[in-house]
């Protein structure tokens, strides 16, 4: 069994993962600092008005998405190469059902110590069904994806006319919930509350199965491996237009720039939340537009960084959750509270990751949760019992 070697990694891919969790950075330290979920503040100010329209338009709904699609993209390019390695099938299903099965651990340890949101739970189960139940599956069945982007369409197209047609001049609040555990007074009342929130969470996020699908979709076709130019530019404009159409009445609301009624309001969530879908096809194109244009050129030092972080996704996401807990809980340094804090630390955090994730690069060091994992993965039971 072998990974892919880091010299011969298609770029688009890793550049769309370590641009994801920058926006995984804004959407958690939204919800985070300001205590609630998805994000926000009822009463917003001066600039923070536009700031929640460009919040919710690219980056809350767009997030989720997207993680979730690479990561079945992933799982396909990992299978595929393993294959044309002449790896046995049992032998390759093995290590990604190991690989998920450490995933759902790491989640757990993530989700109840550090942070409720975690999706490292979530991808540990839907990467272990889609690989005993999906990956496999002929031509015909990975057709299915695009029966549900069209009915993704459909759905946002209703969706509009019945926002479009209701109250937006109502004084309804912004739907937002709660989130006890970021509001915690100490450590061991958010640990408490982490307990049920987390499995919750975990449970809600299954539904991500389905961008995991998209994304294996995505790399059947080798959109990024292979890609044609023209497909990129209509999933750019098409993907971005449908997410800012569907999205941007929820942004203008949240901006405070509209009013609705209750039941506006929630028909505009569901119109902004299956909106991000589409978002996340835009910023994939993106991505696989600016791979086409780098090619085998010498790349710069933000392409290079961005992509390294790519490459060490698993222990960049682990250190954002690590630096929430220290930054923002009032037990800890108390930075909650406050918009411009949160997308502040949330743009640093990254920042700094893409800087590490760079200086590993230059030593050809892999990240250390991308490390553990790889040998829990490849280990077999008896190399493993050997170790013990």
């Amino acid at each position: 069994m072998t990974s892919i070697p880091t010299s011969e990694r298609v770029l688009a891919p890793d550049l769309a993962r370590g641009f994801a969790l920058l926006l995984v950075a804004l959407a958690h330290t939204a919800s985070i600092f300001l205590g609630n979920t998805p994000g926000v503040d009822q009463t917003p100010q001066g600039l923070e008005r536009p700031y929640f329209v460009v919040l919710f338009v690219l980056v809350h709904a767009c997030a989720l998405p997207l993680f979730g699609m690479m990561l079945g993209y992933g799982i396909v390019q990992f299978a595929d190469r393993q294959e044309a390695l002449g790896q046995p099938w049992p032998r390759t299903r093995g290590v990604l059902l190991r690989r998920h099965a450490w995933l759902l651990v790491f989640g757990v340890v993530d989700g109840v110590l550090l942070f409720s949101g975690d999706v490292l739970g979530a991808y540990g189960v839907i990467g272990m069904v889609f690989t005993l139940l999906l990956l496999r599956r002929g031509k015909g069945f990975y057709r299915l994806p695009v029966l549900y982007l069209c009915f993704g369409l459909c759905y946002l197209a209703v969706l509009m006319y019945l926002v479009i047609s209701g109250n937006t001049g109502g004084a309804a609040a912004f739907p937002s919930v709660e989130d006890p555990s970021s509001l915690a007074p100490t450590y061991g009342d958010a640990v408490r509350e982490r307990l049920t929130e987390w499995p919750m969470t975990t449970a809600i996020l299954l539904s991500s199965i389905l961008f995991v699908w998209v994304g294996a979709w995505a790399a059947k076709k080798r959109v990024l491996e292979e890609p044609n130019r023209r497909l990129l530019l209509f999933g750019l404009f098409g993907g971005f237009g449908v997410a800012i159409a569907g999205a941007l009445p929820m942004g203008l609301f949240a901006g405070d720039y509209l009013g609705m009624d209750e039941e506006t309001a929630g028909l505009a969530k569901l119109m902004y939340e299956g909106a991000g879908l589409f978002g996340a096809i835009g910023y994939i194109s993106l991505f696989g537009l600016i791979g086409m244009a780098v090619g085998k050129k010498r790349r710069g030092v933000v392409v290079t960084a961005i992509s390294a972080l790519g490459q060490r996704t698993l222990s960049a996401y682990l250190f954002q959750s690590v630096a929430w807990l220290i930054l923002s809980p009032p037990f800890m340094l108390g930075l909650g509270g406050e918009t411009f804090v949160a997308a502040a630390c949330g743009l640093g955090v990254w920042l700094l990751t893409v800087v590490v994730a760079y200086l590993m690069h230059r030593r050809s060091y892999r990240g250390p949760a991308e490390i553990l994992v790889r040998k829990l993965a490849f280990a077999t039971p008896s190399a493993r019992a050997r170790c013990c």
